[in-house]
Order: C-alpha cells, then sequence, then structure tokens
C-alpha cells in the first residue's frame, strides 16, 4: 500500500469545480467499514491530498469494488455531491466495464436481467442471481441489468465490454457468473479453477459518461487497463488477429 497521502494525485483523470475522476488502483477499499476510521489499505484516506485547494476533502459519488480497478467519481463538495446523486439515481451516468472471463457467452451480446439477493451462511455472504420464477419467493431481491457485448475470444478467455443498468453489490462479477464467463480473479462467485482464482480481479471500469452541465457536451473519461490486465489483452488481441488473418482467403 501507498505511504505517500497524495499518491491518488498522479492517478487524477479530471478535474473541475464540480468533481474528480481518478484511476482506481486494485487493492483498497473505497471507504472505511461503519464504526472505524479510513487507513492506508482505504482509499479515503488519501482524498485530503485531492483538495486542490477546496476548504474541504472530495467524497465518493459512488463505489468500486475493492479490487475493481478504473474510473471512480468524487465531488469537490455536498452541492456536486448532490446533483452527481441525482444523476446516478436517475440512470444518466454510463459506465463502461471490461472483463476478462474464462469461457465465453452462450449469446455474443445481450442483457442481463436477473435480480440479486444476498445470502449469508456461516462461511460468510454471497450474492445469487436469481431467475424470473424463483425472485417471487425472495422478498428482499432487488432488480440487476447488464448489457454487454464480448470484443474478443482466445484461448478459452473473453472480453467482455458490460454497462450495467443498476448498481448493486457484486453486479457484474455474478451476471457474468451466471451466463458461463466468470471474471478470472473472483474468489467467489463462478467455476474457475484455482489457478484462475489466485490472478488479480480482471474487472475493470474503463469509461464514464457524466451530463454534468446541462448545456455542455457529457464529460467522457477513460482509464487504462492496469499492467496485469494489459498483458491479457495483448495475448488476446493477437490471437484474434492471427485468427482472423488466417480466415481471410
Amino acid at each position: 500500500m501507498s505511504a505517500d497521502p497524495e499518491f491518488l494525485v498522479q492517478r487524477v483523470l479530471y478535474r473541475d469545480g464540480l468533481m474528480l475522476i481518478v484511476d482506481k488502483p486494485a487493492g483498497y477499499a473505497v471507504h472505511a467499514r461503519p464504526g472505524q476510521s479510513a487507513d492506508r489499505t482505504v482509499l479515503e484516506y488519501y482524498f485530503d491530498g485531492l483538495r486542490f485547494g477546496f476548504p474541504h476533502s472530495p467524497a465518493l459519488a459512488h463505489r468500486l469494488d475493492r479490487d475493481t480497478t478504473g474510473c471512480l467519481i468524487l465531488g469537490r463538495h455536498p452541492k456536486a455531491l448532490r446533483r452527481l446523486g441525482k444523476l446516478f439515481q436517475e440512470g444518466r451516468v454510463e459506465k463502461t466495464y471490461w472483463a476478462i472471463c474464462r469461457g465465453k457467452p452462450e449469446k455474443p451480446a445481450g442483457t442481463i436481467d436477473r435480480p440479486l439477493v444476498k445470502r449469508t451462511n456461516k462461511a460468510g455472504w454471497s450474492i445469487i442471481a436469481l431467475t424470473a420464477e424463483e425472485a417471487p419467493a425472495y422478498p428482499t431481491a432487488k432488480s440487476a441489468v447488464t448489457t454487454y457485448r464480448t470484443l474478443g475470444t482466445a484461448n478459452g478467455l473473453s472480453l467482455i465490454e458490460c454497462k450495467p443498468k443498476t448498481g448493486r453489490t457484486h453486479q457484474l462479477r455474478v451476471h457474468l457468473a451466471s451466463i458461463g464467463a466468470p471474471i478470472l480473479g473472483d474468489p467467489k462467485y463462478g467455476d474457475l479453477i484455482e489457478t484462475d482464482r489466485a490472478m488479480p480481479l480482471m474487472l475493470h471500469a474503463r469509461q464514464l459518461i457524466v451530463p454534468l452541465y446541462p448545456k455542455k457536451l457529457p464529460i467522457v473519461t477513460q482509464a487504462e487497463p492496469p499492467a496485469a490486465m494489459a498483458m491479457l489483452l495483448k495475448a488476446i488481441n493477437r490471437e484474434v488477429d492471427a485468427t482472423n488473418q488466417e480466415s481471410t482467403p
């Protein structure tokens, strides 16, 4: 973990008077647990280094899982957070993720519309994707919708672009596992072998489109994938290129 309280300054992708977009690294929870103060393993610990002359630190406008990387929005003051919160609530922030998955979906593109419910047992908790027939039996289930398309496949792996229409806990991980394409590095969901689970989580918040200002074009921000993911992407792209060349008459 970083010892530099301003290490996030180097990861700022966008900045204006209302919001910051930072490139979140893997391995950091975005906020501390209830009743605990933020430490060096928590991204909030470093927000004071992102004031850029403002009187207060920015705050989270949404969340990413600890091991998910990429675009994360911070509001720079309460008014900005209210505006961003309204955009997220109305589903007007377009989020695009890249995931490298084991296997490939039966359909190369489509919509996953499966409610999610939290299940707790002695080993902890997990999220379950329900079918339409199962959902009525779970009154605490929440609707969850993800659109996806497969960008490339090679050597048993798929690069899948996902656009969640809702923002549920572990939504992309559970939804992709439910269509037979669990994300590499996922410690919990899908049918993965031990070496697949031992990898870093290959889920990256690639792009955000934020219509923050009514009379201006939306703000479009992208984050490059981390090194481990970039290496796999190159391998997939090389294999796809080679396959395309072989099939060309």
